[in-house]
């Protein structure tokens, strides 16, 4: 018997072949999430609960989370689907309950059953790629046991009852599992010429208007880096640097007549956001606009940029370039949310807004009216969009975005059209600039990795991380080992990893949980974890270290950033409404209260004794300023600790507060100062207005420089790690046919 073949809108199922294809093209898919593709589509309409779920494609370990492995598999599904699980057209959430296939679906035959069964029996033709895994070309042959091919048999078994084209099915799995590169057919073809050969980093490109001159940083960070701006004209022109500014800046734009470079920058003293512009020359930057990022042209007589309303609440406005006649366009909701860039239609009637949401994650772009006749939309593919341009004639929107953990370019037609990637490969691209004619666009290609490296009395050394690192470590109490979070390979979840310091040995202390936040215990026995998916609330779990344990759900969602606070209580950030607060309570769910009763935008960490926390306050009472304080968990007056925006960190015995003032660059590891701590972690006076940038040692009486911004301490001030992310990225043009 033929196994069905289902089709639903662009998308192609079939089962035969065990392949998931968009319109024509196969898609990239792991196992779990496809044969709980298969499930839901051949049961169409009808609830399939989660406990089915669970049972029929998972096998029972009391170290496998199946919640957090179905909702993993949801949200892989949905990335692929482009479906979102607010208003789905694939897959409905049953809160609480399990998930209904929604869409219209149509079930066809194969052409012919025959060539599955030749390709079991025949060698594959001369040119085949061999099938790969990640433990060599070769070893997917193993597949075909039957401890790997169980979960495929039982959900033919149970779903299809096919049950004479098992074997066939089995060859197909293994033949077919590993995903090929997408054919040429039906992707739009794009050809790439280099424009700068670093053997560093060049990033966020922009153009002049007549398209002759590109400006970009020299550096690996695109958004608040302390790396310089040069400029290059076009196409074999020599980079001149035009900047000497230490500040973090993000948002090139060129003024309408293209002598001079506008860029953003974060100011002490405040507001936050700034806007200075530098001839393309270079000289010394002069201040444009105050309260001002992502600043754009419209004419030479108006703006678009982005201005605080109050705390961090960053959104969308025009005005003339004196200010005069300012007219809010769009705010995001949360006040969490900040509007960084927007990138303005030729004709001036629209914009795509790149912004943050209420979690301070890139969202998707979103498409506002500057009229404001409509109201704003999301568009681009679903994913976190970094970047945005238009085509001249306004007809594309193009956009950089994560998908899958990847970053490429997609495009989509105004205003309606879907989205269509149009960059592939091992690669990635980030910025995306659009050429006047609209027949190419400038991007920054290349690719990044990250370690956890460890610096001592030795001397300084990497640590042994397959993946990237997607978290900053933390030290066990007695500092031998490494606690970080780390992805590996293709799949976009994060897992908790731990490092022997001593050995270099690693391993995965939770396997197939992921994670999106930790804190370790004070004693190290326990972790505190947060897990998401993109169809439910983040939760909040604990778990023994040794496994001695299942893990414990937490009876309370939608949280962030959890840490282990004083008296066996819990702290995290959740959010009320439109705001974000610092809560805590017990761990069986009571005593649930504000810690402070002002809102914050990110809550950074807890001192190893539990007498502080460390917050971004969104505003302050007095200023309604954004702050970094340090909050007295057992009462009394706050502390703030930075005239910036900082991430201040605690050695493991609470001797000493590391502050960064110098932030990592292209030309340096940055520096931080340690600030000793009095009994009990008593924070010594500090400047009024918080430690500056580039302050010295001197500023607080007994502090100390450390080679390294952005650092984890650990059991002295000559021991420490950090995560050492090396980036090799330069210009290209893309043409487009």
């Amino acid at each position: 018997m033929a196994e069905p073949v289902f089709q639903f809108e662009e998308f192609v199922l079939d089962c035969g072949r065990f392949q998931l294809l968009g319109n024509g093209r196969p898609l990239r898919v792991e196992p779990k999430p496809l044969e709980l593709l298969i499930l839901l589509v051949t049961r169409k309409g009808h609830l399939v609960s989660r406990r089915e779920i669970a049972d029929r494609l998972w096998e029972r370990d009391v170290f496998v989370d199946t919640d957090h492995s179905i909702n993993t598999a949801i949200r892989k599904l949905r990335y692929l689907l482009r479906d979102d699980s607010e208003s789905p057209k694939y897959i409905e959430t049953v809160t609480g309950l399990g998930y209904r296939f929604v869409a219209t679906v149509s079930v066809a035959t194969p052409p012919s059953a025959a060539p599955v069964a030749a390709i079991a029996q025949a060698p594959a033709p001369e040119g085949t790629p061999e099938p790969a895994s990640a433990t060599g070309p070769t070893a997917g042959r193993a597949v075909g046991s039957a401890a790997a091919s169980r979960p495929w048999r039982h959900a033919l078994i149970w779903y299809m009852g096919l049950t004479s084209c098992v074997v066939v099915a089995l060859v197909a799995f293994v033949l077919h599992r590993w995903p090929h590169s997408p054919p040429a057919r039906g992707r739009l073809e794009v050809r790439f010429t280099q424009l700068t050969d670093f053997t560093d980093s060049a990033v966020s490109p922009a153009l002049s208007p007549d398209g002759h001159m590109l400006a970009f940083i020299r550096g690996g960070d695109t958004f608040l880096t302390a790396d310089q701006i040069y400029v290059k004209m076009l196409p074999n022109g020599e980079a001149r640097r035009v900047t000497d500014d230490s500040r973090s800046k993000y948002g090139l734009a060129f003024s309408p007549d293209g002598s001079e470079i506008a860029y953003t920058v974060i100011d002490v003293p405040g507001p936050m956001f700034n806007t200075y512009k530098v001839s393309v020359l270079g000289g010394e930057p002069q201040l444009l606009l105050k309260n001002a990022a992502g600043l754009v042209w419209l004419d030479s007589g108006h703006l678009l940029f982005s201005e605080i309303r109050s705390g961090v609440h960053l959104g969308v406005v025009t005005a003339a370039v004196t200010r005069a006649g300012q007219r809010e366009i769009y705010f995001p909701v949360h006040e969490r949310g900040m509007a960084h860039y927007s990138s303005p239609s030729p004709d001036r009637h629209w914009a795509l807004v790149v912004e943050m949401n209420g979690n301070g994650d890139w969202d998707q772009c979103r498409l506002v009216d500057l009229d404001g006749q409509h109201p704003s939309r999301s568009v681009g593919p679903m994913g976190a969009c970094t970047s945005a341009a238009w085509s001249p004639d306004g007809e594309w929107m193009y956009f950089t975005a994560w998908v899958e953990e990847k970053e490429h370019i997609w495009r989509q037609r105004f205003s309606s059209g879907a989205p269509e990637q149009i960059t592939f490969g091992p690669t990635e691209e980030d910025g995306v600039a659009v050429e006047p004619d609209g027949r190419a666009l400038v991007t920054s290609l290349g690719q990044r990795g990250s370690a956890i490296w460890i610096h001592d009395s030795k001397g300084q050394r990497p640590l042994s991380s397959e993946g990237d690192v997607m978290s900053q470590p933390a030290f066990s109490p007695d500092a031998a080992s490494l606690y970080y979070l780390l992805r590996r390979g293709e799949d976009p979840a994060a897992e908790l990893w731990r490092t022997w310091l001593d050995s270099g040995k690693s391993e995965t202390v939770f396997p197939g949980v992921s994670m999106a936040a930790f804190d370790l215990s004070p004693d190290g026995k326990q972790v505190l974890y947060v897990t998401a998916a993109s169809d439910e609330k983040p939760s909040l779990w604990v778990a023994p270290v040794d496994r001695s344990m299942p893990a414990t759900r937490l009876s309370i969602l939608n949280v962030q950033s959890p840490r282990f606070g004083d008296q066996g209580q819990i702290l995290f950030e959740r959010a009320e409404g439109s705001k974000n607060y610092l809560e805590r309570m017990n761990p069986d769910g009571s005593h649930l209260a504000k810690v402070s009763p002002y809102p914050i935008a990110d809550f950074d960490n807890v001192s190893p004794g539990r007498h502080w926390a460390i917050v971004n306050v969104a505003g302050t009472p007095e200023t309604g300023r954004t702050a970094i304080m340090a909050i007295p968990l057992s009462g009394g007056v706050p502390r703030r600790i930075c005239a910036s925006v900082c991430n201040p960190t605690w050695s493991p015995d609470g001797k000493f507060l590391f502050v960064p003032v110098e932030d990592p660059s292209r030309t340096g590891p940055g520096r931080s100062l340690a600030i000793p701590l009095g009994p009990s972690e008593t924070v010594p006076p500090l400047p009024a207005e918080g430690i500056a940038p580039l302050a010295q040692p001197n500023v607080v009486r007994g502090a100390k420089s450390v080679a390294r911004g952005n650092l984890t301490p650990g059991r002295d001030l000559d021991h420490y790690a950090w995560v050492n992310t090396t980036v090799h990225r330069n210009l290209y043009r893309v043409s487009l046919p």
